[in-house]
């Protein structure tokens, strides 16, 4: 299996959000668990042109689908106390 092209880091950073560690695990703590009906692009929480982006990259299965999945798969696992 090859490793992702893209780091989550940099999937941060193309969208436009702090791409440091401490700011990823307060995004990822404050959006999940993601409902499983809504797909990951349509959740309420992303501007119109991060959606754009995230649903492209999934639907072209571009070199960034890989880490948008492992997004998608971090969004969806509950919340710890």
């Amino acid at each position: 299996m090859e490793s992702p092209t893209h780091s989550l880091p940099a999937l941060f950073k193309q969208l436009g959000l702090p791409e440091d560690a401490l700011s990823i695990d307060q995004f990822i703590t404050s959006h999940s668990p993601l409902k499983a009906d809504v797909l990951l692009a349509d959740a309420l929480f992303w501007t119109p042109a991060q959606a754009q982006f995230l649903r492209e990259e999934i639907l072209d299965d571009a070199d960034w689908a890989e880490i948008v999945d492992q997004l998608n798969l971090l969004l969806r696992k509950p919340r710890q106390s």
